[in-house]
């Protein structure tokens, strides 16, 4: 008799009404290959773990002890009897278990839809939406009850595309071209690091930053140019591919496809830290493409990434709750291990794209564990900031700075002292508030990168998630250990002080920004080299942190 008979919902993996526009295009194919992620429980209650970290990630970054892989894997990892049962579950259902591990908590099953449907009792559909053909599901997954409590979320079923990327690529008037090396307002990434005051004694030497990228790809020749040529530096990064679940370096060769995402992320990370190595996690663009290509950069000995930077996210309406919970999870566990996590918080101000009336957090940005980067108009005269807004070009369709109350993760308690306002959703939820940093997004004075063959301007919070990243690897080799998660000390010490740029100034729709923390800005953009020297990172500056008046 069967041990795996008698399935129940599996609690948060709700799939509400298809895309908009979507047509059906009837059952998926029963012989169709596909390929899942289940994701375990970890060795700790969840209680306990998640007590564990905060009580770790709490700590000033100085006086942190993060945990080894083998510490992690002790403690954080899945237990060996949980993978085994689900490997026979697998076997049960005729499903072949590609690869499990332990530390990234994941089994990764391959078979055909039918046994699929039959396994987890759902109906996988084909529809055809203006994005591509995507197979979906409506309802609940549904796991057999000797599972309940060990398998906490099942990605894969689903193939619909989960995110974008927030680029935008800055419109140039016909009558009045750019110029070959430099467009009026934009800057090279070099010239954004010296207006923030990045640290002049660093280069990110000894780091490693990895981006994560759901399309498009990067060519090693337009890489080498642009930092050889267009910036002339002496050094530039070495630049790897890492393929996840298929994914590959596959440039499609215009500046408006995914590559312009992919360019700039590794241009402007490279050109701030350029003595660090960089590793592109490549994935495809669904749930389970997105964690695993996450998971990948956590849990990569080889590369060994002390930053991700993420460019990449969505509403967090449009995610189901069991990608919430164990993506939040998963940035958890980066904390956990010292690594800082950038991330996005989105180009369609706070609505996020959406036009149902509500303000809408966009996500993984609006995850407790990640830092969470917004955007600004920055304007300089004479090597010095002569204004910084909130970016907001909505008028000429230009997009805006994405930022607000999460609806679905509660405030933090390092955001307790912030003034961090209720959602002005009905209900007025006390959540998560985003962004947390800003830099300089808006497009019109957005950064001059090199995408498939040509020099071209490029805006967006994607910019400003790479900055920051670069920022943190540069303060990574100064102090020589690792700073990991930013948001308690970035609270707690930094925020509203000099180290900080304080943008007062503009909205991103339904939000304000004013003095101290905002939803549109957060604490503002950086003065690099007063937060390192904040954090105890040897600058050779003296920096001030006195509070702003």
């Amino acid at each position: 008799m069967s041990k795996f008979g008698g399935h129940v919902p599996l609690a948060g993996s709700e799939r509400g009404a298809e895309l908009p526009g979507a047509q059906s295009l009837g059952p998926a194919s029963a012989d169709e290959q596909l390929q899942v992620t289940v994701v375990l429980r970890g060795r700790a209650s969840s209680d306990e773990g998640h007590a564990a970290a905060r009580a770790l990630l709490e700590k000033s970054p100085a006086e942190r002890e993060h945990l080894t892989r083998e510490e992690f894997a002790a403690q954080r990892g899945a237990l060996p009897d949980d993978i085994e049962k689900v490997a026979e579950f697998a076997r049960e259902f005729g499903l072949t278990v590609v690869q499990s591990d332990a530390a990234q908590r994941t089994v990764k099953l391959s078979g055909s839809v039918a046994n699929f449907n039959r396994a987890f009792q759902v109906s996988l559909y084909r529809w055809q939406h203006p994005s591509g053909t995507y197979r979906g599901r409506t309802g609940s997954i549904y796991i057999p009850k000797d599972l309940q409590g060990t398998v906490v979320a099942v990605l894969g079923l689903d193939n619909r595309p989960q995110a974008s990327p927030h680029f935008r690529v800055r419109s140039l008037d016909p009558a009045s071209p750019a110029r070959p090396k430099q467009a009026a307002g934009s800057f090279t990434p070099p010239q954004v690091g010296a207006l923030y005051n990045y640290p002049a004694n660093a280069s990110g030497k000894g780091q490693c930053i990895a981006l994560i990228e759901l399309g498009g790809g990067f060519k090693a020749a337009d890489v080498t140019h642009y930092f050889g040529k267009v910036l002339n530096l002496p050094n530039s990064p070495a630049v790897t591919a890492v393929p996840v679940d298929g994914g590959t370096n596959s440039p499609v060769g215009s500046v408006n496809s995914a590559d312009g995402e992919v360019m700039l992320d590794i241009e402007v990370a490279g050109a701030l830290a350029p003595q660090s190595s960089i590793a592109v996690y490549f994935a495809p663009n669904t749930d389970q493409g997105f964690f695993n290509a996450i998971s990948s950069a956590v849990h990569d000995a080889k590369n060994d990434p002390s930053i991700i930077s993420i460019s990449w996210g969505g509403p967090e309406s449009s995610w189901t709750q069991q990608s919430l919970t164990e993506f939040n999870t998963l940035l958890e566990d980066a904390g956990t291990l010292g690594i800082t996590v950038c991330v996005a918080a989105g180009d369609n101000g706070s609505e996020d794209g959406l036009s149902d009336g509500l303000q809408h957090a966009d996500f993984p940005a609006s995850s407790p564990y990640a830092l969470a980067c917004g955007g600004t108009k920055l304007v300089a005269s004479a090597n010095h900031i002569a204004s910084e807004v909130v970016w907001n070009e909505t008028s000429s369709n230009e997009g805006a700075t994405g930022g607000g109350i999460s609806a679905v993760f509660a405030k933090p308690d390092y955001q307790d002292k912030a003034n961090v306002p209720v959602s002005v959703n009905p209900g007025a939820f006390a959540g998560r508030g985003l962004p947390d940093v800003a830099g300089d997004a808006d497009p019109t004075t957005g950064y001059e990168v090199y995408v498939d063959g040509q020099v071209t301007v490029v805006g967006g919070t994607s910019a400003v998630a790479p900055l920051w990243a670069g920022l943190m690897a540069c303060i990574n080799e100064l102090m020589g250990k690792r700073v990991g998660f930013l948001n308690s000390a970035l609270y707690a010490t930094l925020g509203g002080t000099t180290a900080l740029r304080d943008v007062t100034s503009g909205n991103n729709g339904a939000y304000s920004a004013g003095t101290g923390w905002d939803p549109c800005t957060g604490w503002g953009s950086p003065d690099g080299t007063a937060i390192a020297s904040a954090l105890g990172a040897p600058t050779g500056v003296v920096a001030t942190a006195a509070k702003h008046s």
